[in-house]
């Protein structure tokens, strides 16, 4: 199908607001029900951090106490409350299961897609505007786009289906630097050439020469008052998120929205003009209202604990040392960009320089509505920048950025979704916005087809080297004692060489297309094998690792359940599955070394205790450690890697 038959189409679906919001709801169901809520509860928690999350929760949901997270018994100050409360909130309405531990995590992720799609529409309709053209195709096919890719990738599927508070987190910020972004660009009049500083007059062909005739300048719209106290609503939701990331995660919930926007202020020269028109004062107050109260409670009731704890250890030492291990190059996240944003990660370099970013002069010329991929821009590096420099690193740290990077493919692939519009347009509107970021009187020229050939070949390459290294996959992996016949099962399963049948049969269609030069269809070619690779590779696979890792657990908490006598105390030997505690419902006792877990039961034997013996869960080796023979236990169950076991005491 056409360009211009996409045009006809969507113009017919433009002019039936109720059609047009029920087909863009139908395409984020369709992207988000597939990333994130398909199958969401069908496996079970995932050790070691979800069921920690999963568990501090339930505590809160049975006990009332929503003040002080607690896991196993113990105070759990990693993270803040939002997490706990949204999941102790689903357990009071779908009840203690993993669909309930999930749906925040999945919920914060469609959010951000929902707003994103909302967001390069509404971009993209202001360019138009300007430019007083007409592309419907455009805005539809840019905003599905960015939809899909921010949905399909594996960062975003792996931590929207998780439930931590890595999702909730990025949900927030990234809904925050959303709705800045619509607060910022729909305040009227406020472009700098409105204001005669930059380009002056539009309809006189503006910066570049390409500015076209009849232009509409936003400076022609009122002025909107300046002297109301209160900024507008966008401005108001980008606060009270604000607060939502603070009560996720700690400090870095207003740290990195405050180090992005002010970045991205500075560079236009417009920091003093947007900090008073978005009444940071009020602002503020707002973000402390609503964040500070849990603190305060949680501080006052547990005191110097939780400080050192949450401010000390979880936030300052994670930036300036390393925490739990979690040491990495300073390349890391390079690393984790190119997979965790894969297959689309390879042209992001292009979606990048194709900004020009370094012209401050042409972008401080935009109308605001037009600073999109700049403000993406921003985004994206300052995240990137920011945990680069911290000293612990983990993965999920730099999901934040994911919904920027969509964005970025997103606006670079709107270059292709208009240049044959404009030329059937027979030249109306002038000849601006042939290039994607340009917007009004762009001095920027079409893609360039070599630097589109060779991010197009590097996207063969990179493909083909994800179906090598999935087909080696079963041979890479080493055993894991919790799970070891999963690798002999994956092999025989066949998933590994469907998955790599996948991205071959991707990699040919991306070479025939390149040599065609179709280069609309690169992108929609990444996202159908990926989401072939999502349905019938990954998810059996993770199916597949369920039943080999966390079922046999499951599975003996259930025995626990059922055989535990009053006062009856659960021991685990030699490793640490919260799990076990979440499925069930009771504090377990874990001992790492084998020699101290025997001294631990013979003296609890020497002791007067409630019970007259002791649940151990341990693998079967460790008995003998203990000093336990088989006649001094009686197995209650054996599943997987594990076996559960009741050591009586002789008094």
């Amino acid at each position: 199908m056409t360009i211009r038959a996409f045009d006809q189409l969507f113009n017919r679906i433009d002019k039936r607001p109720v059609l047009a919001i029920a087909l863009s709801t139908l395409w984020l169901i369709l992207v988000g029900g597939i990333a994130f809520f398909w199958h969401l509860g069908s496996i079970g928690l995932i050790d070691e951090t979800e069921p920690l999350f999963a568990e501090a929760s339930r505590q809160m949901y049975v006990t009332g106490d929503w003040i002080t997270p607690f896991f196993n018994g113990e105070t759990r100050f990693d993270k803040p409350a939002l997490i706990y409360w949204c999941q102790a909130i689903a357990y009071n309405i779908f009840g203690v299961n993993e669909w309930a531990v999930r749906l925040p995590s999945a919920i914060a992720a469609m959010s951000v897609i929902a707003l994103a799609f909302y967001t390069v529409q509404w971009q993209l309709a202001k360019q138009d505007a300007l430019e007083q053209v007409f592309r419907p195709s455009r805005r539809w096919l840019t905003a599905g786009l960015v939809a899909a890719v921010m949905a399909l990738n594996p960062e975003m599927i792996v931590w929207g289906r998780t439930g931590v508070s890595d999702m909730l987190l990025t949900g927030c910020i990234a809904s925050a630097l959303l709705c800045f972004f619509l607060g910022y660009a729909s305040q009227e009049g406020s472009g700098i050439g409105d204001r005669g500083q930059g380009t002056g007059d539009r309809g006189q062909g503006g910066h570049g020469g390409h500015g076209g005739q009849g232009r509409i300048s936003l400076s022609q719209s009122p002025i909107p008052d300046s002297q109301s106290p209160i900024p507008n609503h966008w401005y108001l939701a980008c606060y009270v998120l604000i607060a939502g990331a603070i009560l996720t995660k700690g400090p870095v919930g207003i740290v990195l929205p405050g180090l992005i926007i002010g970045v991205f202020l500075l560079y236009l020269g417009k920091l003093r003009e947007v900090v008073r028109e978005m009444r940071l004062l009020l602002g503020m107050l707002i973000i402390l209202g609503l964040s500070v109260p849990w603190y305060v409670l949680v501080i006052w009731r547990n005191g110097w604990n939780f400080i050192n704890s949450f401010f000390g250890y979880h936030n300052i030492e994670r930036f300036t040392e390393v925490v739990n291990g979690h040491k990495a190059p300073w390349y890391f996240y390079f690393l984790v960009v190119l997979l965790g944003f894969a297959p689309y990660s390879v042209y992001l370099p292009l979606a990048i320089t194709r900004l020009k970013f370094w012209q401050r002069h042409y972008w401080r010329s935009q109308e605001r509505s037009q600073q999109l991929g700049l403000f993406a821009f921003f985004w994206f590096v300052s995240v990137f920048g920011f945990f680069t420099i911290a000293v612990t690193k983990l993965p999920s740290y730099v999901l934040p950025l994911m919904p920027a990077a969509a964005i970025l493919i997103g606006l670079l692939w709107s270059d292709f979704f208009q240049t044959k519009a404009i030329r059937e347009e027979g030249g109306h509107g002038g000849q601006g916005g042939q290039g994607g970021y340009g917007g009004q009187g762009s001095n920027f020229s079409p893609l360039s087809p070599s630097s589109v050939l060779w991010s197009g070949w590097v996207n063969v390459v990179f493909v083909s080297a994800i179906a090598v290294a999935l087909f080696y996959v079963p041979r890479l992996i080493g055993v894991d004692p919790a799970a070891p016949e999963f690798r002999q099962l994956l092999q025989q399963s066949g998933l590994t060489t469907l998955g790599s049948g996948i991205w071959l049969v991707c990699a040919v269609i991306l070479a025939v297309i390149i040599l065609r030069r179709r280069w609309r269809l690169l992108i929609g070619v990444n996202l159908l094998a990926f989401a072939l690779s999502l349905i019938f590779v990954l998810t059996p696979a993770l199916f597949l690792i369920d039943q080999q890792r966390q079922l046999p657990l499951r599975e003996l908490a259930a025995i626990a359940v059922k055989a535990e006598k009053p006062g009856e105390e659960l021991l685990m030997v030699g490793f640490k599955k919260p799990t076990v505690v979440f499925y069930s419902h009771r504090h377990v006792n874990y001992i790492k070394m084998s020699t101290t877990a025997g001294d631990y039961v013979r003296n609890q034997a020497v002791k007067q205790t409630q019970s007259d013996s002791i649940l151990v869960l341990a693998q079967p080796k460790k008995f003998p450690d203990m000093g336990l023979q088989p006649n001094n236990y009686q197995n209650l169950g054996k599943s997987g890697a594990y076996q559960l076991i009741r050591v009586p005491f002789n008094r």
